[in-house]
């Protein structure tokens, strides 16, 4: 039996609304703008620096007894990884925290807070080791960020050309808007909610970009036959019917998708969370 969400033949209508709902997107941009300019992100290690320790112990790593232990130093915004390798040890887990810069400590963590980090630790898991420990200074953050910009505009310039070159230029122009709107409302729900914001951030804003673009793709296929089928048809109606015959389609495709971000939100943890929310949101 196959699953429809919605009927073999829809005829809604669109664009019945289109200037309130083209009015909410432009609203929705601007108020991103003024959210990111007035509260800022809430930059996380990768764009902020920090220290990065390589923990080592025989027993299991225990990833909730970590964050209680470093808890109490009020160390700011801490992050802890437990590291997966076949070449590992039966005996040998390891895991990374990552912590980061206080406003004055900004190249490196102090010795005596490292020292306060690995008593904590060591509380926890008597036999742990500290095989490496690593900071992060602003000037490489900074670099990070840098990157990370270019990364999301060579992105978007990349799929400019895809679509003008595979459709026409009004098609290019509607669909960088579209994903303008789409990522710059989700930097401003990070921006009001002061969500941390680091690299992983980054990976799934590209990944909103390819899942959108996909989309916009699938429609504008159809709409360029429906163009050369229906020449005299209006072209608002034209419209609508595309997004009709696409439909059943694209909500399957969002629907199949946002299930699994919800369980990954549910079950995922804390290092996953903010990666899988921007995808969910986006």
């Amino acid at each position: 039996m196959r699953i429809r969400l919605v009927p073999t033949v829809t005829n809604f209508d669109f664009f019945r609304w289109q200037w309130l709902t083209f009015g909410a997107s432009a609203a929705g941009m601007v108020l991103s703008l003024l959210l990111w300019a007035v509260m800022g992100l809430n930059y996380g290690i990768d764009f902020s620096g920090g220290t990065t320790i390589r923990t080592e112990s025989a027993a299991p790593v225990d990833v909730g007894a970590y964050r209680g232990a470093l808890e109490r130093l009020d160390l700011g915004d801490v992050v802890i990884t437990e590291v997966f390798d076949p070449s590992f040890r039966p005996d040998q887990h390891v895991a990374m925290i990552r912590i980061q810069a206080s406003g004055d400590d900004t190249e490196a963590m102090s010795a005596e807070r490292l020292e306060a980090v690995k008593a904590a630790l060591s509380e926890v898991s008597p036999d742990i080791t500290f095989p490496s420990v690593e900071s992060v200074g602003p000037k490489v953050s900074g670099e990070l960020a840098t990157t990370a910009l270019l990364s999301l505009a060579a992105a978007a310039t990349g799929l400019l050309f895809y679509i003008w070159l595979r459709f026409e230029w009004q098609f290019a122009v509607g669909t960088i808007v579209a994903l303008i709107r789409d990522v710059r409302a989700t930097v401003g729900v990070f921006a009001l909610f002061q969500i941390r914001f680091d690299l992983s951030i980054i990976a799934a804003l590209l990944t909103i970009l390819g899942y959108s673009i996909n989309d916009k793709v699938v429609v504008f296929d159809r709409l360029r036959e429906n163009l050369m089928k229906y020449k005299t048809m209006p072209l608002r109606e034209l419209m609508n019917l595309t997004c009709n015959e696409t439909l059943s389609r694209t909500l399957m495709t969002g629907v199949t998708v946002l299930i699994a971000l919800i369980i990954l939100m549910i079950f995922g943890g804390d290092v996953l969370r903010g990666f899988v929310f921007a995808i969910f949101f986006g």
